[in-house]
Order: C-alpha cells, then sequence, then structure tokens
C-alpha cells in the first residue's frame, strides 16, 4: 500500500507530504480546494501523462514521489524483469515534470520509464475516477473484470494464443493460393520462356568467345596484312631486325678480338636473335592461320543474333537469361507443388480451428460459471447502495466468428427498477447509478483482486442521503481487504474514514495554495460538520459526532 506521498510544485500544491494508513482513507474539502490534485500527483506515479501544464506557477519543475511497502508478491518478478530493485520490501517512485514538459522517473533511486511505472503501478493500485466508471461502459472493460473474477484468464490467453495462430496459418494460405492463382495465369509466357532459352542451348560465355570469333573473321584480311607485315619486319633479307642484328653480331665479333670483356655480352645478343626469331615464326604463322570464312561468319553472326534477342527480352547476359530461365522454371515447379503445400496447410489450418474452438469452449464455460457468481455477488451489494430493485446480470453474446477474445461478447446488464427488462448498463444506468455499480463491483471484485491500494474520486457524485450511507459501509467493507483512499463530499462516507484528511487552499505569495492535514477530534467533527451545512451549527455538529459514533461501532 502507499504510505506516504510527497508533493512538491504541482499546480496548485507548493510543498506537502501527506501520510496514508491501512482500511478507509477518506480526503474532504470544499470544492476547488484541490483534492483531486492529491489524485492526479498518484496518476503521475503509477505511469499517468504528464505536461508542462502541471507545474507550479513560479517553480522549476514539480516532483511527486511516493513510498508503498509492503508491496504485492506478484510485484517481485515484475521488477526483476525491468532490472528494478525492491529495497527491504519498500517501494520509492519519484516522478519529475520540468517547466518545459519533460517528464524523468526513477524506482529506489534508478532511473526508469514512464511505461515501466505504468506496468509497476498496474500491480500495487486502482485508480477509479470519472474516467475509469466512464470505461465500465466498454464491453472490453466488462470481458477483463469477468475473465479476472471467474480466474478465466489463462483460458482467455490461451485462446488468443489458438486465434494468433490459426490468423497466421489462414495468412499464409491466402499466400500461397495467391502465388499459385499468380503463376497459373502465366503458366504459359513461363513455360514459353523456359522451353525458348532451352532450344539455344546456351552456355556461360558464349557471348564473350562469340565476339572474339567474329571480330577477328570479319577482319581476316587486314590481320593477314598485319601478320605478314610483322614478320617480314623481323625476318626479312633486304631490311629485317635479324639481318640487322646478324651485322651487330658480326661488329661485336671484331670488337671482342679487341676487348674480350666484351664477350659478356654475346649472351645478349643470343637471347635477342632466339626471341625474333621466334616472333617472326608467331607473327608468321597467326597470320597463315587466318582464312577468310563468309560462311563460318555469317554463321557465328546468326548465333550471335540468337543470343541478342535472349538478352533483350531477358536479361543484357547470357549468364542472366540463364538465371531467368531458372526463376520461371522454379514458378512452374510452385505451381506444381503448391496443391500439395496448399492441402498441407488446410489440414493444419482444420485441426487450428478445432483446437480453437475447444479453448473457446473452456473459456466461455469458465465464463458462464464465473458470470453466474458475479452476479449474485453484485445483486447482494445493490440493495446495501440505494438500489434495492435493481438487478444485475451478465450475458454471454455468441459471435458470429471466434475471434481473440472468445466465441462470445460479454455484456453487462441492469435491470434498475422491478417491472422493466434489463438492459446494457451504458443504456440503463445514470451517472450515479454507474457509480454504484461501479463500487458495487468493485466490492464483488475485492476478493480476487491482489491490487493492495484502491483510489475512489468522485465515485459519490450524484449520491446523497440514505444512498451516501450506504455507500460509506459498502466502501468500509473493502476497506477490509484493500488500502482505501476516496475523496468524497458526503459526510456519511467521510465518517466512516480510518484516516481522515482534509484539504483546503488559500492565497500564498498572490498564488493560490493547496494544503492538506490530517483531523483528529473536534478537528474532524468540525469537518464533517461542515459538509453538513455547518460547522457553527450546534444540531451539525451533534449530528457529525453521530455519525462518527455510528462508524465506530
Amino acid at each position: 500500500m502507499i504510505t506516504e506521498l510527497r508533493v512538491r510544485d504541482l499546480v496548485t500544491v507548493a510543498d506537502q507530504t501527506l501520510s496514508f494508513g491501512s482500511g478507509l482513507n477518506v480526503l474532504t474539502g470544499e470544492t476547488g480546494a484541490g483534492k483531486s490534485m492529491l489524485v492526479d500527483a498518484l496518476a503521475l506515479l503509477l505511469g499517468g501523462r504528464a505536461d508542462a501544464g502541471a507545474v507550479r506557477p513560479g517553480g522549476g519543475k514539480a516532483i511527486v514521489e511516493g513510498v508503498f511497502e509492503p508491496l504485492p508478491r506478484a510485484l517481485g518478478a515484475l521488477l526483476a524483469e525491468l532490472g528494478l530493485d525492491a529495497e527491504d520490501d519498500r517501494l520509492v517512485i519519484r516522478r519529475e515534470i520540468s517547466a518545459e514538459g519533460r517528464s524523468r522517473a526513477w524506482v529506489n533511486g534508478s532511473p526508469t520509464t514512464v511505461a515501466a511505472l505504468e506496468r509497476i503501478g498496474g500491480a500495487v493500485a486502482d485508480l477509479h475516477g470519472q474516467h475509469q466508471t466512464v470505461s465500465l461502459l466498454q464491453t472490453d472493460t466488462q470481458r477483463d473484470l469477468l475473465d479476472g473474477f471467474a480466474g478465466a484468464r489463462p483460458e482467455a490467453v490461451a485462446v488468443a494464443e489458438c486465434h494468433a495462430d490459426l490468423e497466421r496459418l489462414v495468412a499464409e494460405e491466402r499466400a500461397l493460393t495467391a502465388r499459385r492463382d499468380e503463376v497459373r495465369k502465366k503458366a504459359d509466357y513461363l513455360r514459353h520462356v523456359v522451353q525458348e532459352i532451352d532450344a539455344a542451348r546456351l552456355i556461360l560465355g558464349e557471348d564473350d568467345r562469340l565476339d572474339a570469333d567474329i571480330q577477328r573473321l570479319a577482319n581476316a584480311s587486314e590481320i593477314r596484312t598485319l601478320g605478314d607485315a610483322a614478320a617480314r619486319a623481323i625476318d626479312d633479307d633486304e631490311g629485317g631486325a635479324l639481318k640487322a642484328l646478324h651485322q651487330a653480331e658480326r661488329s661485336m665479333a671484331q670488337l671482342e678480338r679487341l676487348d674480350p670483356a666484351v664477350g659478356e655480352w654475346r649472351p645478349l645478343i643470343d637471347a635477342a636473335y632466339t626471341a625474333l626469331d621466334e616472333l617472326a615464326r608467331a607473327a608468321r604463322s597467326y597470320a597463315e592461320g587466318v582464312d577468310e570464312d563468309p560462311a563460318r561468319l555469317a554463321e557465328l553472326e546468326r548465333r550471335r543474333g540468337v543470343l541478342d534477342r535472349l538478352c533483350q527480352k531477358y536479361g543484357a547476359t547470357v549468364m542472366e537469361v540463364v538465371k531467368t530461365r531458372e526463376e520461371s522454371d522454379a514458378e512452374l515447379a510452385l505451381a506444381d507443388g503448391a496443391e500439395f503445400d496448399l492441402k498441407a496447410l488446410g489440414a493444419r489450418r482444420k485441426a487450428a480451428e478445432e483446437t480453437l474452438r475447444s479453448a473457446a469452449k473452456s473459456l466461455t464455460d469458465r465464463r458462464r460459471v464465473g458470470g453466474d457468481r458475479l452476479a449474485r455477488a453484485v445483486n447482494r451489494q445493490l440493495p446495501k447502495l440505494g438500489l434495492a430493485g435493481g438487478r444485475f446480470e451478465v450475458t454471454l453474446l455468441p459471435a458470429a466468428v471466434t475471434g481473440a477474445h472468445g466465441a462470445e461478447t460479454v455484456l453487462f446488464m441492469v435491470q434498475l427498477n422491478l417491472g422493466l427488462d434489463a438492459r446494457p448498463i451504458s443504456r440503463a444506468a445514470s451517472g450515479g447509478e454507474l457509480s454504484r455499480l461501479m463500487l458495487a463491483l468493485t466490492v464483488a471484485l475485492a476478493r480476487q483482486d491482489g491490487v493492495p491500494t484502491l483510489v475512489f474520486d468522485e465515485i459519490d457524485q450524484g449520491v446523497g442521503g440514505e444512498v451516501g450511507g450506504q455507500l460509506g459501509e459498502a466502501l468500509a467493507e473493502v476497506a477490509g481487504r484493500h488500502q482505501v483512499l476516496v475523496i468524497t463530499h458526503l459526510p456519511t462516507i467521510a465518517a466512516r474514514g480510518d484516516r481522515h484528511l482534509v484539504v483546503t487552499k488559500k492565497a500564498k505569495g498572490g498564488i493560490a495554495t493547496s494544503a492538506v492535514e490530517v483531523l483528529h477530534g473536534e478537528d474532524r467533527v468540525t469537518e464533517i460538520a461542515r459538509m453538513l451545512g455547518d460547522s457553527d451549527s450546534a444540531s451539525a455538529r451533534r449530528h457529525a459526532i453521530a455519525l462518527l459514533g455510528a462508524a465506530a461501532h
């Protein structure tokens, strides 16, 4: 439960520390004094939205800090998952909001995220304000409340998982069917692609070799001429390089007789002679080997034309054309294999549908039993809350299709007066009646609810007189199992409090400022008398004392 709440520079609160105890904690005060601001502060600790408007004028930042102890058992695993520690079964949550609207949060001194605060908050406190009461009108809220009361959350999770599995199989089946149908539409074209490319009997690298061969045959005459010219330049009796080299050799022989050291040049001239002779033979052989062959050239150009046409249609190179052929063949194979795969998927889908039906039936059975128990528990509370003629029931409306939340829609129905038909609470209940229904549900759910602290803001809206006293009794009953914080304007509820805090507001430094203090003895009598109409009235004070005395018993 929350034991302490410290608030600084939050709207009308300058610097305030509140202490709470177990049981029923009531907060009272004049309208506009800032009572709901304290609930807003607690909401910030539990991951609520923050904005720059929350910072008190003149303050650099708003700070809210709460101490929770002892902690619910379920919180330990969550804190470990979030990488946070619980020190001595104690949790200190701190939230800061800057004047620019930036927000930071800490848990036991460790920085954390607002999303983490929201998860932690769900385990330590439930806030029941106007928004939460309105949410009771939503079927999702009604379903979640029933599943929690009926102990059906494991079955609900199982249904959601089975439905997700089925949806994945259905999506896979649809995708494969679409692909198969698409392939079927272009199967003739794909077969033509494969047949046309196969008919060409392509060889990888063939296009490069063809280009080289065509280049050589197309220039055969010029190649022969150039080859012959190269050979003659080396080996020609009249002025070739070999003849010049022979003359150089004779000169060296004469030089060697005069200077034997020149003999070292002999290997060089021999190597040059050998290289030139080999080069001349190679050039001559190359020139003689190139013949003009118009028929062969035409054949190669025809082949080049086949490759060009295929490359224009299926890829820039022979390699890409071959790849296109392989992809087309694979798509054709898909069409053949898809039927087998679709039959297998269909069998898996049917099994998943049966599994979902079975899981949904288990959930429905659990909800039906839980719904009857919840209706009985709520109906026991309605007369105590001024709805003696009211009757609550849980209806399970079969859904057309079993979905992620089961095979039915959960609907809370209420009959508020004898002789009238039961109607959905969204259409049958007024604001005050809805608040009382919410409280009746809270009382009924209290035994199953593991959250230690319940906070009620404006739960008594539109309620007064005898019904107010009944609301007080109901809240006191809930406070027997939970710590309860309630903001109220009803003296009959305030008198029930185990701890009474009053909120006042006055100007401080020219700025409206809220203050909170714990009331005891005569001060409490005075506050309840004020709530009754006149704090100075002797009759109001006697009535206040009587209310306090009745609550004590």
